[in-house]
């Protein structure tokens, strides 16, 4: 059958659902649409009746949670073990003072000048206990989500929407895209760009996926400025401030979005060291400088490469 495709809006970004079977859009799309509600429900740093609002304005006393926050904890913690401290979740309110307090459509664009945030190691500090459901964070800490919850809502989304229509699905939530069931003849073809809300009539290099997932992160479309300095949202937790753009985008496929966006947030954190990182995971990857200049990971570009392999 003929893939076919539905667009929306979902946690600030654009949201695409793709199946290969055209009847299976809607139920698939639905699937996807209460996947991506409850993890805003319980992840949103914006929303005043989220699990991890709660959870911020609680410091440190434990606080009864969702399982899914509880999930989407223990994958934050695992992105902060396995990239050494570069993508940490405590760097919330580093976030906040440099003007990034409020779902992006609402950021002003411009504003006076911020100050410097020290984000301290604090991400172990985390305390989850599976068994009360519940969790707790350390005084003046404040949690951002952002770097691994969309991430887990396309692998989620994925998965519920393939289980709910049988055939194949791509999700694709803000440039975290995610694959279940069986890809179409030659692979799920994906066009790169530097923003997720690119036209995908668009010329551009493309990908072809089969399974797992791929993730792009960049500087590219969240920024403004403060006391006429550009900013963006991905935050060095070395400076509390956001990362020098080494790199303008950085896409990786892997076994799932999950680990595609890990690997991608702290590829563009760690600068000219990310290609070496990369390749020593055994990861397909493409990084683009801000002049454009492109330097690839693995087999990625290769005529034969068709997708994820492994961490």
């Amino acid at each position: 059958m003929e893939a076919s495709r539905s667009v929306f809006d979902a946690l600030g970004t654009t949201g695409v659902v793709v199946t290969t079977d055209r009847r299976a859009l809607a139920p698939a799309t639905d699937a996807v649409l209460a996947e991506v509600a409850a993890i805003d429900l319980a992840c949103s740093r914006f929303r005043t009746d989220s699990d991890l609002t709660r959870l911020n304005s609680s410091a440190p006393l434990p606080v009864d949670v969702s399982p899914l926050l509880l999930d989407a904890l223990e994958i934050a913690l695992r992105a902060a073990r396995v990239t050494d401290g570069d993508v940490d979740p405590t760097v919330g309110r580093a976030l906040r003072i440099v003007g990034y307090d409020r779902d992006f459509s609402r950021v002003p664009p411009d504003g006076p000048a911020t100050k410097s945030v020290t984000v301290a190691r604090r991400w172990p500090e985390i305390a989850i206990d599976r068994d009360a459901g519940t969790a707790s964070v350390p005084c003046g800490v404040e949690l951002d989500l952002g770097a691994t919850a969309k991430a887990f809502a396309a692998d989620r989304a994925a998965a519920a929407a393939h289980a709910r229509v049988g055939c194949g699905v791509l999700v694709s939530l803000g440039g975290d895209l995610s694959l279940a069931g069986m890809a179409p003849a030659g692979g799920w073809p994906v066009l790169l760009s530097d923003h997720h809300a690119a036209d995908l009539r668009e010329v551009g290099p493309t990908v072809a996926l089969h399974s797992g997932g791929l993730a792009t992160s960049g500087t590219a479309a969240r920024r403004w400025r403060r006391g006429g300095v550009d900013l963006h949202h991905l935050i060095d937790p070395k400076t509390g401030r956001p990362a020098r753009e080494v790199w303008r985008t950085v896409s990786v496929a892997a076994q799932s979005c999950v680990d595609a966006n890990i690997a991608s947030t702290a590829a563009m954190i760690r600068g000219a060291d990310a290609p070496q990182w990369l390749a020593a995971l055994g990861l397909h990857a493409r990084l683009v400088a801000p002049d454009g200049a492109q330097t690839v990971v693995g087999s990625w570009g290769a005529p034969a490469w068709a997708g994820a392999c492994s961490p």
